[in-house]
């Protein structure tokens, strides 16, 4: 599954990916009651959803408006605001990551430390009620679990006013945090990629593409701007299918030579518990000849920092090696659940098949099913295995 973000027409502003998320099914109530309670804090915000067109195009509309207007808070403080929200701990650690990325850019920008940087327009509370907002739908639709493509962002042009004056259009901290990203200028004298906007681009995005790569849409979702331009003011979001069966992953890496078996073995099964594809632990010599294990796992984007931090905790390993977006082929996989009789009575074994190109490679039992069946007959489990084609 890919999910496309195309900001190349009208930009990109978080009320937008709110507006395409909820075209997608992400639920508007739910929505609503997280954005604003998370808002409170901040000086609270009244969010309703419409149903528009723009341009032809029919969109939803995810109207923020602030309630009060607060003072600027510095970003440890506005961090420990976000922090004491009740919110679960993906969504607030992402939500922390896009503040972090808008921070750093305003940093940059003012010569400023993350300790002494103060948030303006950012830190108000229409953008913490876009920012969890996009967060919160974004895992409901479980799209964490997916693949995430952007599309290059159109900025606009022209100048826009703010806290520090006028300033050219993309703003100095949107160009900050667009570094590396393909934007594209216009198509119209307007601001287009707010900060809120582009740091949740940047925060969710796993690769930017300059095309739609080769896919199967399923779903198309249109998030509405607030202006009217000549064009429809829109964000499309596509979810779709993918034709190649190709596969993602991270392979992390770390050398050990001072843990137990017993301890290996515990790391490994706590590994997989945390979500890993796959673990391995191959005998390794080590400088100085010493004698070690080098452990490798694999794992999907979405366990990559809970199964590094697992590493960390249980081995104490002062480094761990990240090969991320690695490629790999993988056959279409189909789960076939087959009924035997042994010994009088009837056993449902599931097995793995496996295809490419519509052919069938492999058809394997599964080793659970077949382990429960030795257990219950007393025969040996190669015996079993025997029975079992």
């Amino acid at each position: 599954m890919t999910i496309i973000i195309d900001p190349q027409s009208s930009g990109i502003a978080g009320n937008m990916i709110i507006g395409a998320l909820v075209d997608l099914g992400a639920n508007k109530d739910e929505l609503k009651e997280i954005m604003e309670k998370s808002a409170l804090p901040f000086g609270g915000v009244e969010v309703n959803f419409d149903k528009v067109t723009k341009q032809g195009i029919d969109s939803t509309f995810c109207q923020v408006k602030m309630l009060r207007d607060e003072h600027s808070v510095n970003y440890p403080e506005f961090i420990e605001k976000i922090d004491n929200l009740d919110l679960e701990d993906d969504i607030k650690n992402a939500s922390i990551k896009v503040f972090e990325r808008i921070a750093k850019a305003e940093a940059k920008v003012h010569g400023k430390s993350l300790d002494t940087i103060h948030f303006h327009e950012v830190g108000a509370s229409d953008a913490v009620a876009d920012v969890i907002g996009s967060i919160y739908a974004y895992y409901s639709l479980k799209f964490n679990e997916k693949k995430i493509i952007g599309l290059p962002i159109a900025v606009g042009g022209g100048r826009v006013k703010t806290t520090h004056g006028t300033i050219p259009v993309p703003a100095p901290a949107v160009m900050e945090i667009l570094k590396g990203i393909p934007i594209i200028g216009g198509p119209v004298d307007s601001e287009l990629a707010t900060p809120t906007g582009s740091a949740i681009y940047a925060e969710i995005c796993d690769e930017i593409k300059e095309f739609i790569p080769q896919i199967k849409p399923k779903n198309i979702g249109y998030g509405a701007g607030k202006k009217d331009f000549n064009h429809p003011n829109v964000l499309r979001i596509i979810e779709s299918s993918d034709i190649s069966e190709s596969d993602e992953i991270d392979v992390i890496e770390t050398n050990l030579d001072h843990l137990t078996g017993e301890e290996i073995g515990y790391l490994f099964d706590k590994l997989l518990d945390a979500g890993a594809s796959d673990v391995s632990i191959t005998p390794i010599i080590m400088k100085k000849n010493r004698q070690g294990s080098l452990l490798k796992v694999i794992s999907q984007k979405q366990n990559r920092d809970r199964l590094i931090d697992v590493i960390f905790k249980e081995t104490g390993s002062l480094g761990i090696r990240i090969a991320p977006n690695m490629h790999r082929g993988i056959a279409k996989r189909e789960f076939v659940k087959k009924e035997f009789e042994i010994c009088g009575e009837t056993f449902e074994v599931t097995f793995k098949n496996g295809y490419v190109n519509g052919e069938l490679i492999s058809s394997r039992a599964e080793y659970e099913d077949l382990k429960q069946i030795a257990k219950k007959t007393n025969l040996p489990l190669i015996k079993i295995k025997e029975m079992i084609k």
